[in-house]
């Protein structure tokens, strides 16, 4: 990825890694046991390490283990500590998975955590076994686990290049880089051999294994992987170790590549055999750009390209990196410090033995500065031609308000001293011509200092040494004075400006910190992808100053215009090619980049792991080139970024899309049982009272079937009212009631559902009116009341009470039963929620509560649900309440009962 600042100073402990260090304080540490493929051991292993860790006193439990039949295996298992597994259900079937808050509370100090790239079954509380381990390790817990190469997420389409298999369960990277990684490796020959005597499949299975996943060269190229990216991770972990402890050095375990690139013409052929070379060593690399005080004067040219040739690096598989340094040796030789690099590539130009008496050499200087690292040195195109060398008019040569300022420094000093002169000596006036020079190096730059140094030479022979108003100069002690003064005025102005030119750096590389930070904080919040592709779109143009727009695709319109600046654009056809090429290939295309450069746009792919999310095209309102060198690492950052972001929101979309099924899933399976039993039940009494018929009508017979006719009527009727609810089809008739009047008929009505039990009506016939939907009001109450007749104790009494008290009225439904379960009391309002455990596990659809909130809400109301609290028996208790503003008329409120 792309870098861009100062980088740590030698000798330095680095903070990002003294902060993962402190970052891992208390928790667990990860041990993956990696293999190349199935049967090489890594259970084994894992499980025999895990019994000598228990021999030597360490408290080990298995998590869960997979011994897939392996006798060996299972044998280890024996006199180990298994937690039980925790049985999930999952379309009609249990699932077993590792009872994650049973290895919690046991708080082990090691737990065997077999197939970290296992998925765990719908329901669970992570949906992948590596954040099982993830949650044991932030609980202080140590974690032995296995992984298989072909479940890295780096390396899933690797692999499934050479063995056309492509895995679905992975393990992200993150994972491996902070494990202590233990290689199981076994020859391929081996492993082959192991497969055929049964030990790894089932024969059959073993048979047609050997034919395709298994074969030599597929086991071969997997050890290879496998051996590489623990050599990787090791290597990574030791380099944030040293970081962490400030210690310099290469350190060079593994190879790590730089290319230093520059503006001639040329340094294409530098990236390419750095390229090359890494290919070669298998190591990465980084294409290192130094920004220096020179590079501000820059021609377009130039510009474009470091830029080109810092995509074709990104195209090659490079990282980027940008490093402001007042000097280009200073800047490489931090980056290389700081990146612990092995090797450098780096061009050499033709330059006349003139120019580098004068400069130098950059290669000698690296070379004699870098003992460590192993140089790679290459010839690269002759100088830039005159009209693209770098600008020095303007600024370099300093303004006319500088020389200006300067003089008049100059001037001031002079009247000063001469104002002082009577109690100075020209020593101590020699030092105040220093001030003019100081300041012009600070405020004006180099060359306005220098004069500003000749000048107070001047002004002070002039002025000050005999004979006063002449340049001439009598004592030769007074010669020495004055090249003093010019000598120290030119160091000082030379150090001051370099001061200068760090600090412009610094402030430019905090500049853009801000800028990403700022960026990254405001699109982090968004919660809709419509409204940050238009951020994105916003901020991109607004801190590069050019056009831009973002591309996706839908199954419908195929890749389209998803936001932009300005809502005209419109592409043509190459431009719609050159989008098209960067969504299909993941590379850079349009203008500035290597394909279909004919194109107005130059197109950005937006990566999130293997995937391409969208598109983002940028366009110069000039008609020049997109992007200027100095402005591509800032850019890479924002496309990244933005590709998090993007990614984050569909993720979280697609969660909710599976949010959405589950409850429809569980509404459809509560549904059918529902209506599977209670459709049945007052079906099979009226179909046997119609049989009894036959023999004769009977008051019990047609009282049977009336009663079962009347719950059969209410369980459609709320059916169809919670379709109703959802497809917001209710429509409200408001109306003044009286709640007395309006709690009597709901008790007659609900008589045959109350029948066994007593009914007291405590609801003061002053109360006020309110208004509500008659008939809407009319059904909570049937509900509340039918719900309490089920479920309150036989022969207890049911309680209707209202009372006014703080300007609203509560009307409560209580019954004498086991009551709610502690803390899931608003569960029951759930639609088909039936709480085990609790009085409201008994029958019922569990519809007619979540109908009463619905109800309630679209009259303005809100219902509770809670256990009674007036000291009597346990038992349940609903209320609904009705704001002041559905109160008709105040009336006196009571005292509190």
């Amino acid at each position: 990825m792309p870098v861009s600042g100062a980088t740590s100073d030698a000798g330095r402990p680095d903070p990002d890694a003294l902060l993962r260090q402190v970052g891992q304080e208390g928790r667990g540490r990860l041990k993956i046991f990696l293999g190349a493929a199935p049967g090489v051991g890594k259970t084994y292993e894992m499980l025999s390490e895990g019994a000598s860790r228990r021999r030597d006193g360490v408290d080990v439990v298995v998590g869960v283990v997979e011994t897939h039949g392996r006798i060996e295996t299972e044998a280890l298992t024996r006199g180990q500590e298994i937690i039980p597994r925790r049985d999930v259900a999952y379309e009609g079937r249990a699932l077993s998975e590792m009872d994650i808050d049973a290895i919690l509370a046991r708080a082990p100090r090691l737990a065997l955590v077999d197939e970290l790239a296992h998925t765990n079954a719908p329901g669970s509380r992570h949906p992948k076994r590596y954040q099982d381990v993830e949650e044991l390790l932030a609980a202080g817990i140590d974690v032995y686990s296995t992984v298989n190469i072909q479940h890295v997420e780096s390396l899933n389409d690797v692999v499934a290049s050479f063995t056309r298999v492509r895995v679905r369960e992975t393990v992200p990277d993150r994972i491996l880089e902070m494990a202590e990684i233990e290689v199981v490796d076994i020859p391929p020959d081996e492993l082959i051999e192991r497969l055929k005597a049964g030990k790894v499949y089932l024969p059959h299975e073993a048979t047609r294994a050997l034919g395709h996943f298994f074969s030599k060269s597929n086991l071969s190229a997997l050890r290879e992987l496998a051996l590489r990216r623990a050599a990787q991770a090791v290597d990574a972990q030791m380099l944030d170790h040293v970081r962490s402890l400030g210690v310099g050095g290469t350190w060079a375990g593994s190879d790590r590549i730089v290319v230093a690139i520059n503006e001639l013409p040329g340094a294409d052929t530098l990236v390419r055999a750095a390229k090359r070379v890494a290919d070669s060593l298998r190591a990465p690399w980084t294409a290192l750009f130094i920004e220096t005080p020179r590079t501000q004067h820059f021609s377009d040219a130039m510009h474009a390209r470091v830029a080109a040739t810092m995509t074709l690096a990104t195209q090659l598989g490079a990282a980027i990196a940008t490093v402001p340094a007042a000097h280009v040796v200073e800047g490489i030789q931090m980056f290389l410090a700081d990146a612990r690099a092995t090797q450098l590539v780096i061009g050499k130009s033709r330059r006349s033995r003139w120019f580098e008496l004068r400069h130098g050499s950059v290669v000698d200087r690296l070379v004699r500065a870098s003992p460590d690292v192993t140089v790679h040195v290459l010839p690269i195109g002759e100088n830039a031609p005159p009209a693209e060398r770098p600008r020095r008019r303007g600024p370099g040569w300093g303004s006319p308000i500088g020389y200006v300022a300067a003089t008049v420094m100059v001037a001031g000093v002079t009247a000063m001293a001469s104002a002082l002169f009577h109690i100075l000596d020209l020593g101590n006036v020699a030092l105040l011509f220093l001030l003019p020079v100081m300041a012009a190096a600070s405020l004006y730059g180099l060359r306005t200092s220098l004069y500003a140094g000749l000048a107070s030479s001047i002004a002070y022979n002039f002025f000050f040494l005999p004979p006063v108003g002449t340049l001439s100069i009598n004592n030769p002690e007074n010669v020495v004075s004055i090249f003093v003064l010019l000598g120290v005025a030119i160091v000082t102005s030379q150090l001051t400006s370099r001061v200068r030119a760090q600090a412009d750096l610094a402030a430019a590389s905090a500049r853009t910190n801000a800028t990403l930070a700022g960026f990254l904080r405001q699109i982090i919040s968004v919660d809709d992808t419509a409204v940050a592709a238009q951020m994105i779109c916003d901020d991109v143009a607004r801190l590069l100053g050019v056009q831009v727009l973002l591309l996706s695709s839908s199954p419908g319109t195929g890749l389209a215009i998803h936001a932009a600046t300005d809502a005209g654009y419109r592409l043509d056809t190459m431009d719609q090619a050159a989008a098209a090429w960067a969504f299909d290939t993941g590379s850079v295309a349009g203008r500035g980049s290597g394909t279909l450069t004919a194109s107005e746009w130059l197109f950005h792919p937006l990566k999130a792991g293997d995937r391409i999310i969208a598109v983002l095209g940028i366009a110069n309102d000039n008609g020049g080139d997109p992007i200027r060198a100095d402005q591509l690492p800032l850019l890479t950052s924002l496309i990244d970024q933005s590709a998090l972001v993007l990614e984050r929101l569909r993720l979280a979309a697609d969660m909710r899309d599976v949010e959405a099924v589950r409850t429809r899933d569980r509404l459809r399976a509560a549904l059918l049982s529902s209506v599977s039993h209670d459709l049945r039940t007052p079906l099979t009494a009226v179909i046997a009272a119609a049989d009894a018929l036959e023999h004769g009508a009977t008051p019990d017979l047609i009282a049977t079937i009336k009663a079962e006719s009347a719950r059969l009527n209410r369980f459609i009727a709320n059916l169809l009212d919670m379709a109703r609810v959802e497809a917001g089809a209710l429509r409200l008739n408001i109306d003044a009631v009286d709640l007395s009047d309006a709690v009597t008929g709901a008790a007659h009505d609900a008589r045959r559902a109350l029948e066994g039990h007593a009914i007291h009506l405590d609801v003061p016939p002053d109360l006020p009116l309110v208004r509500v939907d008659p008939q809407l009001f009319h059904h909570c109450l049937l509900n509340l009341l039918d719900n309490a007749g089920r479920y309150g104790d036989p022969g207890t009494e049911i309680v209707i009470r209202g009372r006014h008290r703080f300007g609203e009225i509560r009307l409560t439904v209580l019954d004498r039963g086991p009551g709610l379960p502690a803390g899931r009391e608003g569960e029951v309002f759930e639609t088909f929620r039936r709480l085990e455990g609790s009085d409201r596990a008994v029958g019922g659809t569990g519809l007619g509560l979540a109908i009463v909130k619905a109800f309630a809400e679209a009259m303005g109301m809100t219902v509770e649900a809670g256990n009674r609290d007036d000291g009597s028996d346990t038992g349940a208790a609903f209320t609904l309440v009705f704001p002041s503003t559905l109160i008709v008329r105040d009336a006196a409120p009571e005292s509190a009962v």
